[in-house]
């Protein structure tokens, strides 16, 4: 997620206006005030393995292409977990629409650039760019409204792009690439695309249930996948890769399968299911807020495991980059706390 979280659940109060031009939160009797003790860890608990799991890419990809491991992922983010859930009761090219930009487009994207040259570190706070793009297209496509703490993060997350921009004008970080960085966007961008399918989804299926939208939605990546990975990973070009290759398999190491499992059960499932718990027991403002912490843990882990450089300019752009989440997270916090009688 950097895992993908669908915004509504089932047993969540009803909405009017978000500070991304969705709809505020009215609280209602049935969603807790405060959070106990056990939905902080839980939160804190999703913080870290979203933060951490682009650690885990880094580690996968050193063994898989970034085709086998978007095939690799989904296969145990579907097992075996789709023989206990029921298919979800809506049509069907949601589920699709789903599986193909959040799976083949995001992280078929952001595999290929954290492969191709960016860090884990970057690539934890470029995701975040999500929600501006999000806002952006429904801005676009659905004719949403842009809230002041909204405008106010779009131009933050401008200056912070320049920054990055900037930094690959200075000469910047081998470890990051002009072409990594467009890609890692572009993931974002898929991202933001999935969240408004999720969107209709939930608006055309009044039994909407994400974890039978996700566990499901898992299945459309996994063909796509295989086949690209078959059209850009040629047996020429890179031997000891080969899907065909029993050699292959054989000598991956068992870091890199621990690093899958974690990327398709852990940051997939789990955490998406207590990130989903959260949202049915509180309203959104009170949990929106804790994912400000995923690129903070997504940065730290990847200069503290990997040994990751960031440069100056990079630093500049981290730091606007998170100020516009914040002054889009909080900024409608604060707003709720104005009208509330």
């Amino acid at each position: 997620m950097s895992e993908s979280r669908l915004s509504a659940a089932p047993g969540r109060p009803k909405q009017a206006r978000t500070p991304s031009g969705g709809s505020e939160v009215r609280a209602a009797t049935s969603v807790g005030a405060t959070l106990s003790g056990r939905d902080l860890a839980a939160a804190l608990g999703v913080i870290v393995i979203w933060g951490s799991n682009f650690v885990a890419m880094k580690y996968a990809l050193h063994d898989f292409t970034p085709f086998q491991l978007g095939a690799a992922r989904y296969v145990l983010a579907v097992l075996p977990l789709v023989f206990f859930i029921r298919a979800p009761q809506l049509h069907w090219k949601w589920v699709v629409l789903y599986g193909l930009f959040q799976g083949v487009g995001q992280f078929g994207l952001l595999f290929t650039a954290l492969k191709v040259g960016m860090t884990a570190a970057l690539a934890s706070v470029l995701m975040q760019t999500q929600v501006f793009f999000s806002a952006l297209f429904g801005f676009v496509w659905l004719h949403e409204r842009m809230s002041r703490p909204l405008v106010g993060g779009l131009l933050l997350a401008a200056a912070g792009l320049a920054c990055f921009g900037m930094n690959f004008v200075g000469g910047g970080s081998a470890a990051t690439t002009l072409l990594g960085f467009v890609l890692n966007l572009c993931a974002a961008a898929m991202w933001a695309v999935s969240n408004i399918v999720a969107r209709k989804a939930q608006q055309a299926s009044p039994h909407f249930e994400p974890l039978q939208f996700l566990v499901w939605s898992s299945l459309v990546p996994v063909i796509p996948f295989m086949l690209l990975s078959l059209w850009f990973d040629p047996v020429v070009a890179t031997p000891q890769m080969s899907w065909s290759s029993s050699a292959k398999w054989l000598s991956v190491p068992w870091t890199s399968w621990l690093s899958v499992a974690y990327l398709g059960w852990v940051a997939t499932i789990w955490a998406y299911a207590m990130w989903t718990g959260l949202l049915k027991r509180h309203a959104t403002n009170r949990v929106a807020p804790f994912s400000l912490g995923v690129p903070v843990v997504g940065l730290a882990a990847g200069v503290l495991v990997l040994g990751e450089a960031v440069t100056p300019w990079q630093w500049a752009g981290i730091a606007l980059v998170v100020a516009a989440l914040g002054c889009v997270m909080l900024g409608g916090l604060v707003k709720l706390k104005r009208i509330k009688p």
